[in-house]
Order: C-alpha cells, then sequence, then structure tokens
C-alpha cells in the first residue's frame, strides 16, 4: 500500500477543528456562591453563574432594574393571591417610591387589599388536615367555623362584612356623589380611585396598626388603578348588589382610554406581570392600539406554555403579537411569586439604589 493512501486525513478529523457554532458563546456555567451575610443583590448576580431558574431569576432582575429607570413607564399586572398571601407592602412601596405607573389587578386582590387596611387580619393556617383526616374533613370544619382558606392562609368571614359596610358607607356613596355623571355612570377606575382614598381616611382615623396599603398608595400618588375583571370578586358582588338600589353602574370601557393614553405618552414602557389571567392579557394587549409595544417585560408565573394558554404564553410570543418589541428585554420565570417577587424587587432595588 502506498504511502499516499492517507493523504486525505489530517488531524482534524479527530475533533481539532472549530465547528460553526452560532449559539455558542464560550461562557461556562459557574457555580453559584452563598455565604452569610450577603446582600440579595449579591445572591441574584450569583444566580447569573448558573443555569435553569436561576439564570432566569438574574435576567429578570437586570431587566427589571433597567425599567426602573425613571424614563420607563412601568406597567405592572398583579393577578393571583399576592395580598393575603403577603406581598402587599412590596407592590404599595413600589408605588409610593414612583416604580409603578399603571397597575392592573384582580378584584380579589383590592379586597384583601381594603380588609387589612380598615383593621381585618389573614392569618397562618394549614393545608395539611393532620393524621385520620381527610382535606374535605378539614374544610367542612372551616367552614362550620366560618373561616375561608387560601391554601395555607386563612380569613375569617366577619371581615367580608366589615368590608361591605367600609363599600356601603365610605365608598359607594361618595363615588356616586363625586365621580358618576348624570345617569350614574363610573368608570371601574373612579372606583378603585374611590376605594383607595377610603382606605387611607379610615385606615388614619381608625389608627389601623396594618398600613393603608396598595389602593391607598396608588390613591395618594395618582397611580390608576385599573380592575377590568372586577366582577369575579367579592368587590365586583358588592357593586352589582348596591347598583340594585341605588342610581350606580360601572363603565367596563371607559378605563380603556387612559390606560391606552398611558401607552401612548410613554417613551419607553415596562411590563411587571405577576400571575396570569385578565391582568396579564390586560396589560400586554394595550400595546396592540399603540404605535410602540413594549421595551421592557418581565413575569413572574407557575403556569407553563405548553397548553396554550396565556397565563403561561412567553413573553417571547407575545412578540410575534406585537406586545413587545422586537428587540424588547424580556425574561420569564416559573416559580411560585411569592418567592421570586420579593427577590427580583430586592434585586433590582439593590441596583438602582448603590
Amino acid at each position: 500500500m502506498s504511502d499516499d493512501s492517507h493523504d486525505d486525513h489530517d488531524g482534524d478529523d479527530h475533533g481539532h477543528h472549530d465547528p460553526d457554532r452560532e449559539e455558542f458563546h464560550h461562557d461556562p456555567i459557574g457555580h453559584a456562591e452563598v455565604r452569610a451575610g450577603m446582600t440579595v443583590g449579591e445572591l441574584a448576580d450569583s444566580y447569573g453563574d448558573a443555569g435553569i431558574g436561576a439564570a432566569d431569576l438574574h435576567e429578570a432582575v437586570d431587566i427589571y432594574a433597567e425599567m426602573l429607570d425613571d424614563d420607563v413607564t412601568n406597567f405592572f399586572g398583579l393577578a393571583g393571591a399576592m395580598v393575603p398571601t403577603g406581598m402587599r407592602k412590596i407592590v404599595a412601596e413600589l408605588i409610593r417610591d414612583g416604580h409603578i405607573d399603571a397597575l392592573v389587578t384582580t378584584g380579589a386582590n383590592l379586597t384583601h387589599d381594603a380588609i387589612e387596611a380598615i383593621g381585618g387580619k389573614h392569618h397562618h393556617g394549614t393545608e395539611d388536615p393532620g393524621e385520620d383526616r381527610t382535606l374535605r374533613d378539614h374544610d367542612e370544619q372551616l367552614r362550620d367555623e366560618e373561616v375561608d382558606r387560601i391554601y395555607n392562609v386563612y380569613l375569617p368571614q366577619e371581615h367580608f362584612a366589615l368590608f361591605e359596610s367600609h363599600l356601603r358607607s365610605e365608598v359607594f356613596p361618595q363615588v356616586e356623589g363625586d365621580g358618576a355623571a348624570d345617569d350614574g355612570v363610573v368608570s371601574i377606575q373612579e372606583l378603585t380611585a374611590a376605594l383607595g382614598k377610603a382606605n387611607s381616611e379610615v385606615n388614619d382615623r381608625e389608627a389601623v396598626s396594618e398600613g393603608a396599603g396598595i389602593a391607598a398608595a396608588a390613591y395618594e400618588n395618582d397611580v390608576p388603578i385599573y380592575c377590568p375583571a372586577i366582577q369575579d370578586s367579592v368587590l365586583g358582588l358588592q357593586a352589582w348588589m348596591y347598583s340594585q338600589t341605588a342610581d350606580f353602574t360601572l363603565d367596563a370601557l371607559a378605563d380603556m382610554t387612559t390606560i391606552t393614553d398611558q401607552a401612548f405618552d410613554a417613551d419607553k414602557a415596562g411590563a411587571m406581570v405577576v400571575g396570569g389571567g385578565v391582568p396579564k392579557n390586560y396589560v400586554l394587549q394595550t400595546m396592540l392600539v399603540s404605535p410602540e409595544a413594549y421595551d421592557y417585560a418581565v413575569q413572574l408565573t407557575m403556569d407553563p406554555p405548553q397548553t396554550g394558554g396565556l397565563s403561561g404564553a412567553t413573553l417571547d410570543e407575545a412578540r410575534s403579537w406585537g406586545k413587545l418589541e422586537k428587540a424588547a428585554r424580556n425574561a420569564s420565570v416559573y416559580a411560585d411569586a411569592t418567592i421570586t417577587l420579593p427577590l427580583v424587587v430586592a434585586a433590582a432595588r439593590e441596583r438602582i439604589e448603590e
């Protein structure tokens, strides 16, 4: 056999050539460092060395910190049981510090916010019925004891009676007299502003130990609260009941003008979406009628995208609809928002306050 039988082969055939790797940046995974005394921001930075959810949370912090610049108009969607589970103060302080320009939330969160503003409390409970009892037995007992359960949070039902009294004495008469048109029509945002005003006044007058909360902070800082599915809550039920005997009704379309105006007027726009459902879609769909789209977006959710539902849909998918700019920075973190919201907010605040 001649020596030239190997002429077509060289050392590169054994893996020494450099393949064309379009998306490979030679950025090796590091290992998160955890030590006593580190700040939340330092922990989030350390997450950036790691992968999967840690990397996503690090990216979310990066983006949210940019969103908190003064030149960004921030739309905040708040779904889920975030107020009864203890996230109320975080959102109220973001509003007070000018980091939320429009809040879109549920009637349930506004209900629970008002309950705490006027002196009610949510309580630690359990989802574990204990030995020799089923979860149904446990919930039947709570029903007999007039206690409502939100997973591992309890709320005595008498607080809803106090809430109804608050609405009928402090909120509905005010909005009916001050904000209603001649035909008694009020926008939902006008109702949420009246609720915030009443929460603030009663909280101060009664010297309630807990803060006045989200709606009060929004009212005091001229931040509109939009609640497009208000009917789906105790607040909505009470508004409907009041409308049966008073010259009062809610205009479901009126708020779309003001939130769209905010989108039109924004030089840059950012969306922080906590949970899914109506608040998420209402925040994102605003850009469908605006000449621009969101420059930044972060979502904190536990809903997977594979089912095709809006709640789990990725923000990249929203880009295809024109809700996000093609060049928008965005991140989705798939984990319990009662864990991720405090981490993201604390780390982003640390960045901007350095």
